[in-house]
């Protein structure tokens, strides 16, 4: 009886403890499947995504044409207009930039003159849709209602600065209008020079500030190409750009040469083939007045 009893006592905690692992599994084997599902979400915010951007719906072309004028000396050929087509989409606002794309694209005979890009040196100038103006400065699709409708719609035409001998494509010839400038002497006299010791010579600001408008002249040759005046009398009159810096240095405090400069004026070709068209000012990129200054030139000699 007793030896039954203990038998049955062994079989109960077996039972027990058998019931005990089979619940303590089930607990071990729930806790493991939150931990491997926790595992899993934090290895998933650790990915890093894709930083590819979505594709772009492509863009409908934008040609614009421009019609270059065309001519090389070596060619015994007569001057003539290229056609060049250019999609905006793929192009800089400015008509240089789409100068600089035909010729690194499609055309590289193309010629013309660049440097600084900013309106600075006055080297791209040109005559856009019959306006002399500088191609770094000059908008491809203007945003003024009146420049808009002398854009030419879908063509641009592009021509060399007007009556002046051309070199190649747009590259006039500036010989002519150099010498000119040389000539009025555009650098600062005085009769005794620097006293030992000085370093510059100085100015009130009042005598500077008459200098605004003229010296930021950037000599691009704009206006003088623009006015009829020197159409005719290139080789005898002065123009707009040479005549506004001839009055800078004739309004300037610190020269001493202002009764010469004005003799050396007093020509009825160098300053007075002058008839106030006012082309000058009205093209000038810089927005400077050179009819003006004449005016003053003209006003300064009359009071002699």
């Amino acid at each position: 009886m007793l030896g039954f009893n203990s038998l049955t006592a062994a079989v109960a905690r077996s039972t027990i403890g058998a019931v005990s692992n089979a619940s303590s599994s089930a607990s071990s084997s729930r806790t493991t499947g939150l931990l491997f599902r926790a595992l899993s979400t934090t290895t998933e915010s650790l990915k890093v995504k894709s930083t590819t951007p979505p594709p772009v719906a492509s863009q409908e072309e934008r040609i614009k044409y421009f019609k270059i004028y065309r001519w090389d000396p070596d060619h015994r050929q007569k001057p003539y207009l290229s056609t060049y087509p250019v999609d905006l989409n793929d192009c800089g606002p400015m008509v240089l930039d789409a100068l600089i794309k035909i010729k690194s694209e499609q055309d590289p005979t193309l010629t013309f003159r660049r440097s600084c890009r900013e309106g600075i040196c006055g080297s791209c100038a040109m005559n856009i849709n019959g306006r002399n103006t500088l191609a770094c400065l000059c908008y491809i699709d203007p945003k003024e209602e009146d420049e808009k409708k002398a854009a030419g719609g879908d063509v641009m035409k592009i021509y060399p600065l007007p009556h002046m001998y051309v070199i190649k494509d747009l590259v006039p010839d500036m010989g002519n209008f150099y010498e000119q400038y040389r000539s009025i002497e555009p650098w600062l006299q005085t009769k005794d020079g620097k006293s030992e010791g000085q370093a510059e010579f100085l100015q009130t600001r009042e005598d500077r500030a008459k200098l605004d408008g003229m010296y930021e002249c950037i000599l691009c040759a704009c206006c003088s190409t623009a006015c009829p005046s020197y159409w005719w009398n290139a080789d005898k009159y002065l123009g707009p750009a040479v005549l506004m810096q001839a009055y800078r240095w004739i309004e300037d405090s610190r020269d001493e040469f202002q009764d010469k400069r004005l003799a050396e004026l007093d020509d009825a070709f160098k300053l007075y083939r002058c008839h106030t068209i006012m082309n000058c000012t009205k093209v000038c990129p810089k927005h400077l007045n050179p009819g003006k200054a004449i005016a003053h030139i003209k006003k300064k000699l009359a009071e002699k």
